[in-house]
């Protein structure tokens, strides 16, 4: 059984105010326990929490993350410059307040997407297609931090955010040809797009695609299992929150915007 969608409008400055409006954190999470409905010990667990960078503070720590990950690999620092209307900005912190992972979701509209200025032809094929497209970037996480909970956390509320408020169907991403293998095996994209150089990090990347209503169905098949997944599932959606934790954060979510 799918999420139950509501698109609440194409406007983007609607789509601005709204999470203007959701400066709560999103949810505390705990890592590698095996239920979040259970009783936890948190002085025994590491915990961290996910909020959107909304503030000029949060958005820092982001782009600090995200130029310490990707000047590490080599490529450009994809700093967050400034807020953008079309673009929510998801910030994982630890327990004394230190970024460990980030992801950027962004919105189509009338100004495109950053994708387009490589990948113009086959987006506008999607678009005509009728898939409401929305984006994914600047991922970074941690190094030293060692968990797959982060970021399956940071992907299951990123896609929450455009299918679950804004009846996206489609999510798109372009990524270093050498990372093609992981997102195909683990978040189920597939490749839309031939490689070229990306001058925003200056390296090489290819567009990937991925359906959110997979993704639903894959989290209403695993979601919550982590450790105790079948052998033979490879993917990060063991990993992701239950159907019912999502049902939670969506609730939470449409409350903070009424």
């Amino acid at each position: 059984m799918g999420i139950k969608r509501t698109s609440l409008t194409d406007d983007p400055d609607v789509i601005a105010s709204f999470f203007e409006n959701v400066s709560e954190e999103l949810l505390p999470i705990t890592l590698d326990c095996p239920s979040q409905e259970g009783l936890i010990d948190l002085a025994r667990t590491q915990e961290y929490r996910i909020r959107l960078a909304n503030t000029e503070d949060r958005r820092e720590s982001a782009s600090i993350l995200i130029k310490r990950m990707y000047t590490w690999r080599g490529y450009g620092d994809g700093a967050i410059r400034e807020a953008d209307p079309n673009r929510v900005t998801l910030l994982a912190s630890g327990n004394d307040n230190t970024a460990i992972g980030t992801l950027s979701v962004g919105f189509d509209s009338p100004l495109g997407l950053l994708a387009d200025e490589m990948y113009r032809t086959e987006l506008d094929q999607l678009r005509q297609e009728g898939c409401r497209l929305c984006e994914y970037n600047r991922l970074a996480v941690d190094s030293s931090i060692k968990s797959k909970r982060i970021i399956s956390s940071l992907f299951h509320i990123a896609y929450l955010y455009p299918y679950g408020l804004f009846a996206a169907t489609d999510g798109v991403l372009e990524v270093n040809p050498r990372h093609v293998k992981f997102y195909e095996r683990m978040l189920g994209f597939t490749q839309v797009g031939p490689e070229r150089i990306c001058p925003r990090v200056n390296a090489p990347s290819v567009l990937l695609r991925t359906n959110f209503d997979y993704m639903s169905r894959q989290v209403e098949k695993l979601g919550g299992l982590m450790d105790k997944a079948p052998s033979t599932e490879k993917s990060l959606y063991p990993y992701f929150f239950t159907k019912a934790d999502e049902s939670g954060i969506l609730g939470r979510l449409r409350r903070m915007s009424s």
